[in-house]
């Protein structure tokens, strides 16, 4: 018994994964991106799955960053209408198993449709204690920098610092803050 507890002390707190090369993955098999995209859903949930089991506090996956809506129209499409389906299909049961689900990054550019999904599933899991699983969608470095800047500036607006006072290292800081808090919070 002792042995497993050493072993869950040197368990990680928190996993990232970095959705990428699927549609790559699947082209080189023959078939289409989608198939690939499909696939990672399939390996994402087992992850998820056994990080829960593992007791891993939170899992983040970086599924779409800003920069993919530069992918042809359709293959974006295609990829939003698997994001709303995965959400209907799975959140039922990461509720059921006590996971919270969080999507950080810029929301607003999904269209209606997803960004209700969005908002249901994050308020169906909220109260979850166990993993909280963070999907990192529409999230990129702009965007990253964009949420320090605009944090700096509200405490410029509210004479907590002068705007001359602000450094590289500030935007920095307040980056890595910024992401810290979304993935905690």
């Amino acid at each position: 018994m002792q042995n497993s507890h050493i072993f869950n002390d040197s368990l990680p707190k928190h996993i990232a994964i970095i959705m990428d090369g699927n549609g790559r993955w699947a082209k080189s098999k023959g078939k289409p991106r989608v198939f690939g995209h499909k696939k990672g859903v399939s390996a994402v949930r087992k992850t998820i799955s056994a990080a829960a089991k593992l007791n891993i506090q939170a899992v983040t996956l970086f599924a779409f960053s800003s920069e993919n809506w530069r992918r042809p129209e359709d293959e974006v499409g295609l990829l939003m209408e698997l994001f709303i389906t995965v959400l209907s299909s799975e959140i039922k049961k990461l509720h059921k198993n006590n996971l919270r689900l969080r999507i950080i990054g810029d929301k607003s550019r999904f269209n209606d449709r997803l960004q209700k999904k969005i908002a249901e599933a994050e308020k169906m899991t909220e109260n979850n204690t166990g993993t909280v699983i963070n999907v990192a969608a529409n999230y990129g470095g702009k965007w990253d920098i964009l949420q320090a800047t605009k944090t700096l500036a509200g405490l410029v607006e509210h004479g907590e610092l002068l705007a001359d006072d602000i450094t590289e290292e500030m935007i920095a800081v307040m980056s890595l803050c910024l992401i810290f808090l979304m993935l905690t919070c």
